[in-house]
């Protein structure tokens, strides 16, 4: 950030009074720009067993399988955020969702937030960011042609709830990352 938002004058990065963590701060007005990280919101929709996978239409991971999911948007809270993109990449409305898995990936300042839900109806179509979208049994996960890691940890996991029956909340880093440290 090289500008103020309020004023347009430069910002300098300095650790405000009673602050801890270096920030991008005005010289002229002072006004402190505050930097938190991005919230993705994303569904693991159910029809009967199997699971709905968008193939994406845009990068990054261009051509590879993703759950629905993406960018929180401004005044909308997280469970509206998943339904919204679950009907924008796949076109398939949910009944009833249950909040599942949340990841924390501070390096690279993102947390995600995926609820699961059984589809209300069979009717599902790609959006526009999305080549095509398919229901899958798990024996049929295209686990290689998967967009990015979490979509993996957080499949096994479904699968292994599933057939356990106790579906709770789980939170923490992704397992590529906990097996990585």
């Amino acid at each position: 950030m090289n500008f103020c938002t309020e004023c347009g004058a430069q910002v300098v990065q300095r650790i405000p009074d009673l602050d801890d963590r270096l920030r991008h701060v005005c010289v002229a007005c002072g006004m402190i720009h505050y930097q938190n990280p991005k919230v993705i919101v994303g569904l693991l929709p159910t029809w009967q067993g199997k699971v709905l996978l968008c193939k994406r239409a845009i990068e990054p991971r261009l051509g590879k399988w993703t759950l629905p999911a993406g960018f929180m948007e401004n005044g909308e809270a997280a469970e509206q955020g998943a339904r919204r993109e679950t009907m924008e990449e796949a076109g398939a409305a949910i009944a009833q969702t249950y909040i599942y898995r949340e990841f924390d990936i501070p390096a690279i300042n993102q947390i995600y937030l995926f609820y699961r839900g059984e589809m209300a109806s069979a009717d599902f179509c790609a959006g526009v960011e999305s080549l095509e979208v398919a229901l899958f049994d798990e024996a049929d996960i295209p686990w290689h042609e998967l967009a990015f890691p979490v979509m993996s940890d957080i499949l096994a996991e479904y699968f292994e709830d599933r057939r356990s029956g106790v579906f709770g909340m789980r939170s923490g880093e992704p397992n590529y990352l906990v097996l990585a440290t």
